[in-house]
């Protein structure tokens, strides 16, 4: 048995203007082709498209990025480590010049260039940029001359021997903080993770380095009640890795 009082008749008529709207619809998306035939049949205009983007060619789509983001937890900043040694550099260079290799890198805080030997020095603001930097230009060429970017010997720094097994990094630093600002201080451990009772201590400067090693030279320095005294030397350096050394 047939309900005719639910049944609704829909009287289509060849309109253009629903024609189109119902042609529009073809290859788009299934909700916004729904939507045009629904409002094709009822007898509603449909919508105007969407205008398509502008386009901004003079804009450039770039990004910011925080040098604090390279900075590890407790890191401390411009230190000797951060410093890069840049050699076969051209005898005309500027300070303005060399600056402008490194200024994508962040601010500097130690500039300077011996146009003579063609060499210079630049302190960054942490090692994590300067490790960049470093494998970013060296090679690059600047007046028919290739760069050669390498890490700038630590002059500052001392090997520390025959340390005791319950030496930590903390001890050994608080231990040589003594004779002057230290930079970093670690105990060499191996894969296990046992100490090897060798150490590194890396002092701001050159004269708290000098102190250290002429103390430790002249008696017996002891870091724990065990006597155990600690034997210092300059730390030892590759050209391979590093640039140009620097005497105590």
């Amino acid at each position: 048995m047939m309900l005719r009082g639910n049944l609704k008749q829909v009287r289509i008529e060849k309109n253009p203007a629903r024609l189109r709207a119902l042609e529009s619809a073809v290859g788009e998306s299934e909700p916004a082709a729904a939507a045009a035939m629904a409002l094709a049949l009822a007898g509603e205009p449909a919508p105007p498209a969407p205008a398509p983007p502008e386009d901004h060619p003079d804009e450039e789509m770039g990004f910011t990025i925080d040098i604090k983001s390279f900075l590890k937890p407790g890191e401390k900043t411009y230190t000797q480590r951060c410093r890069l040694f840049v050699g076969n550099l051209p005898t005309d260079i500027t300070e303005e010049d060399f600056k402008r290799l490194f200024e994508r890198y962040g601010e500097p805080s130690e500039v300077f260039i011996n146009r003579d030997r063609g060499f210079g020095f630049i302190r960054l603001e942490s090692r994590t940029l300067a490790e960049i930097a470093k494998a970013e230009l060296d090679g690059t060429i600047l007046k028919s001359r290739p760069l050669r970017i390498r890490f700038a010997t630590h002059g500052a720094a001392l090997t520390v021997k025959n340390l005791s097994p319950v030496v930590s990094n903390e001890l050994l630093e608080q231990a040589f903080s003594q004779f002057g600002p230290v930079e970093k201080a670690v105990v060499v451990v191996d894969d296990r993770g046992r100490a090897t009772g060798k150490g590194f201590v890396e002092f701001a400067a050159k004269p708290p380095a000098r102190k250290a090693l002429e103390r430790c030279g002249d008696g017996a320095f002891l870091l724990t009640t065990t006597p155990r005294p600690v034997i210092v030397e300059p730390m030892e350096q590759f050209d391979d890795e590093d640039g140009l050394p620097e005497k105590l």
